[in-house]
């Protein structure tokens, strides 16, 4: 089973559960869940609940099916290079599958916040697909680069948020850095070992 992250929230902190930057890893968590030939629709529930969605979380195998038609229309965001490409990439994807903005409070049930999908209840791929694309929006438009990568280890084809004021990140995790830094120290020395022995 795919790790899930662990992420907090104190049951009234509403905005932070739904906050730009917590949809936008929700994002990279769920395609990446959704990267395997055939998610458990358990699995994707548990990713689901880690960001805050609250129970009941039903999801068919059908409906597994056609989130992840959804992440791999989002993931060539995370694939972009260059923020022109993402916001090009972000914008044929609002084109061809959002409504027009609009702003809900699920009938009196949440605070007020913006949607793109076409009602409050529609279906969980287009709910993913519309909401990823306003948060990777909005980071486009707050921070002017890409807000995501795929991971630079060949290894791994991981997406992350790239968030912070730093240099960019190459890797999604601390572990897919190190094991390519080892990877890179131990062709450094076989390279040298036949050096050595002239």
């Amino acid at each position: 089973m795919r790790y899930i992250p662990q992420v907090s929230f104190h049951s009234d902190d509403w905005s932070a559960r739904h906050s730009v930057l917590t949809t936008a890893r929700r994002t990279a968590a769920l395609i990446n869940a959704l990267s395997d030939d055939c998610p458990e629709p358990a699995d994707v529930a548990d990713v689901l609940r880690a960001y805050g969605e609250t129970d009941p979380v039903d999801l068919t195998t059908l409906d597994v099916a056609e989130m992840q038609a959804a992440a791999s229309l989002l993931r060539p965001v995370f694939a972009a290079e260059h923020v022109d490409d993402a916001a090009s990439t972000l914008n044929q994807l609002l084109t061809d599958h959002t409504g027009p903005l609009r702003l809900t409070s699920h009938r009196g049930s949440t605070p007020w916040r913006p949607h793109l999908d076409r009602e409050d209840n529609a279906p969980w791929n287009e709910w993913l697909l519309t909401s990823s694309c306003m948060a990777l929006t909005v980071l486009v438009w707050d921070r002017q680069r890409p807000p995501g990568r795929i991971c630079a280890s060949p290894t791994c084809q991981e997406v992350f948020i790239n968030h912070g004021s730093g240099p960019e990140r190459r890797y999604c995790s601390r572990r897919c850095a190190t094991r390519e830094r080892v990877a890179a120290h131990r062709r450094s020395r076989s390279a040298e070992q036949p050096n050595e022995a002239k």
